[in-house]
C-alpha cells in the first residue's frame, strides 16, 4: 500500500474518532444551553437575592448572565459544529443537507422539556397554587 494510502486511512480513522468527539462535545454543550445555563444563572440569582434582599437585582444579573452564557456557548457550539463538518469534508463524507448542530439542539431541547416534566410531575409535585392542600 502507498504511502498516500496509509495517510488517507489513517487520517479518515483520525477524522472518525475526532468527528465523535465533536458531537459529544456538541451534546454536551446544547444540554448545558438548555439546563445548565438556567439552573446555574438561577443558583446566582438566588444567592444575590438572599444576600442584598433585592429581586430587581437578582432578575439583573440573571437576565445578563444568562444571554452572554448563551450567547458565547452558541459561539462554541458553532465552531464545534464547523469543525465537525471539515472533519467529515477530510474524511471524504459528503456534506450533510442540515446541519448537525440544528439536530443536537432540537433533541437537547426535546430532552431537557423531558427531563423537566418527569422532575416536575413526579419528584417535586405542582406548587401549593397548583395543588389542593389537605
Amino acid at each position: 500500500m502507498s504511502a498516500s494510502g496509509d495517510t488517507l486511512g489513517t487520517r479518515a480513522a483520525r477524522g472518525g474518532a475526532s468527528a465523535l468527539l465533536a458531537v459529544a462535545m456538541m451534546v454536551i454543550g446544547g444540554l448545558m444551553m438548555w439546563v445548565g445555563v438556567p439552573a446555574g444563572w438561577l443558583w446566582v440569582g438566588s444567592q444575590i437575592q438572599a444576600e442584598s434582599d433585592s429581586v430587581g437585582t437578582a432578575i439583573g444579573v440573571m437576565l445578563i448572565g444568562v444571554v452572554v452564557s448563551v450567547v458565547l456557548l452558541a459561539r462554541l457550539l458553532m465552531s464545534l459544529n464547523h469543525w465537525h463538518e471539515q472533519l467529515r469534508e477530510a474524511s471524504g463524507r459528503p456534506p450533510r443537507e442540515t446541519s448537525l448542530l440544528e439536530l443536537v439542539l432540537v433533541v437537547t431541547a426535546g430532552v431537557a422539556v423531558v427531563a423537566f416534566g418527569v422532575w416536575f410531575f413526579i419528584f417535586t409535585g405542582p406548587g401549593p397554587s397548583l395543588a389542593p392542600s389537605n
